[in-house]
């Protein structure tokens, strides 16, 4: 797996020794919507040797190198040219802040989706009270494509998941343009 380089961000594969970074980032409250996190940073580490090469699992890092979250392609069919973004989570938001790190991050794992694997859909569930990422996913041009009623169990509750897709072309005509807009307004900050 390659590195991904951008902007303001790069995407480098994950590694066994982000077991420790990654562990934190996800018991801590932002994560709170991603599937549960290993308990400990040995079965996060062992989470992470175990992920199969089919997989796309990255660290986001700034420019310097600092780490500031994790992103990942998952589910890839090339046969049916689908997968599904996942597990993205920015870690650590103060030294993101005035980043444009989702945007970019995003931008280049949809690069790799679409320009690279050619695929023409990303698909994944968010769930429903996960208002902010609905909210930025519908923002990149992710359609609404239904809804599975109790399909979470969080802290001992139940909530709906809600089905997003995004096809090649809204990529294009959507998605592109509205990431490279916010990239390019934080080219412009003091």
């Amino acid at each position: 797996m390659s590195v991904l380089r951008g902007e303001f961000v790069t995407l480098r594969p994950l590694r066994v020794d982000d077991a420790e970074l990654t562990h934190r980032w996800r018991h801590a409250e932002r994560a709170k919507f991603l599937n549960q996190a290993s308990a400990t940073v040995a079965l996060q580490a062992a989470w992470i040797a175990a992920r199969p090469a089919s997989e796309h699992n990255f660290i986001i890092e700034l420019n310097d190198g600092h780490p500031v979250g994790m992103l990942s392609l998952v589910g890839i069919d090339h046969a049916n040219h689908h997968a599904e973004p996942a597990r993205f989570l920015i870690g650590d938001e103060a030294a993101a802040q005035g980043v444009p790190v989702a945007a970019e991050a995003m931008k280049l794992l949809y690069r790799l989706a679409f320009d690279e694997l050619g695929l023409v859909r990303l698909h994944g569930t968010v769930a429903a009270n996960n208002r902010l990422m609905l909210k930025w996913q519908k923002y990149l041009g992710m359609k609404e494509e239904g809804r599975l009623r109790n399909h979470l169990c969080q802290n001992g509750q139940f909530h709906d998941a809600v089905v997003v897709g995004l096809l090649v072309d809204e990529y294009r005509k959507i998605a592109l343009p509205r990431m490279n807009g916010l990239i390019a307004a934080a080219r412009v900050r003091p």
